[in-house]
């Protein structure tokens, strides 16, 4: 079988590349750090004039209609330059269930958006009250035509900037509904939170906030079916940024160590660092295999439980060996914020955890195979 990219997948490959590369520089993150920025307005802006942010939103709505894999191959490149812009909130946390569950009134008002850069959605997964994402503490209590949602998420990104904040909650019965609250409605209230890498998040909390009946998304007879959606893309799309960061690394790892010398010779020579770089390309095919694998099965509408609790572990598991070697390789320069590779580290640990870490993962695997 014939596993490699078509031409038009490698076209957006190169077009991605291209646009992150040269507008998403160490110089540009720097100035963004003295402004105190997080979001790349600019690198989202360029993204969307060239018609990649509607990747995978359906041509009546202003995309190219294409599937994940060409979503993934943009996060990928996201990974590599880590770029701060919302592409797994928005892109893939949001747009994806938009299309597939969502009303054409709601497609209407909020994919065309998301394609040209106007819009920005993020996904409130992280319940105070439940460690499991597919099972929500919070409560939506149902209000006329509409809901009433009571809740409590951390570590929501790019919540300040969105115009929906996509939320599970627990109605009657027990049965799940996903809700598109608007952050600046009554009863909504965020407070700052710092994520590892020194990304800005935020607490969210809902108190009884209203949202309106146009707003749910699914219904009560698909949220749970919404969520897991959600959820199971959401994953792949950490695992797909992950190994962008860990690829990146490794490669600024390879050409560091054949540059820097020790006893008049490059240390690339020395077997101590041929070992722990082979061992780090080792890992990053791993990632990159797996995460494939997930991707396909998800393309194609099949089942793919097992195969994201693999890609997730080793996004997580060998991602952290990967940038862990890269910063003992670099020695100081690799801990030196005038340095790059520091921003690869701390991101790749922020994601690391992020849906659940190593231990999740395998126990989540554990369980899949056990029944």
């Amino acid at each position: 079988m014939d596993f490699s990219f078509t031409e038009d997948q490698n076209s957006i490959r190169d077009l991605v590349k291209q646009v992150l590369t040269d507008i998403v520089t160490d110089d540009s993150l720097k100035a963004l750090d003295k402004e105190g920025t997080w979001f790349h307005e600019r690198a989202w802006k360029q993204l969307a004039e060239s018609e990649m942010l509607g990747l995978a939103i359906p041509e009546e709505y202003g995309g190219a209609g294409m599937g994940l894999t060409e979503l993934c191959i943009l996060l990928q490149q996201v990974g590599r330059t880590v770029a701060p812009i919302p592409a797994i909130e928005t892109l893939v946390s949001s747009a994806l269930p938009l299309a597939e569950f969502g009303t054409a009134e709601q497609k209407d008002r909020f994919l065309g958006g998301i394609a040209q850069g106007r819009t920005i959605m993020t996904p409130a997964l992280v319940d105070a009250g439940s460690r499991n994402p597919l099972n929500p503490s919070s409560v939506a209590k149902a209000d006329g035509d509409g809901w009433r949602v009571s809740a409590r998420f951390s570590n929501v990104s790019y919540a300040d900037l969105a115009d929906r904040i996509v939320v599970p909650a627990r109605a009657e019965g027990s049965s799940i509904v996903v809700l598109l609250v608007d952050p600046k409605a009554d009863g909504v209230r965020l407070a700052q939170q710092k994520g590892t890498n020194g990304q800005p998040l935020w607490l969210l909390e809902l108190t009884d906030a209203p949202v309106a009946a146009g707003d749910a998304l699914g219904g009560t007879d698909q949220g749970e079916q919404v969520l897991r959606y959600l959820v199971d893309r959401t994953t792949l799309g950490i695992c797909a940024v992950e190994y962008g960061i860990a690829e990146q690394a490794l490669f600024m790892t390879a050409n560091y160590s054949g540059e820097r010398k020790q006893f008049g010779v490059p240390i690339a020579t020395f077997q101590g660092v041929t070992q722990r770089v082979g061992d780090a390309y080792i890992d990053v095919q791993v990632m990159r295999s797996s995460m494939w694998q997930a991707c396909w099965r998800l393309d194609q509408g099949l089942d793919a439980d097992k195969e994201l609790a693999v890609a997730k572990f080793f996004a997580s598991e060998a991602g952290a060996r990967v940038v862990a070697a890269a910063q003992h390789v670099h020695g100081g320069m690799g801990f030196d914020r005038d340095y790059p590779l520091y921003r690869y580290f701390m991101t790749s640990k922020h994601l690391e955890f992020t849906l659940g870490g190593t231990h999740e993962s395998l126990t989540r695997l554990g369980d899949l195979i056990s029944g």
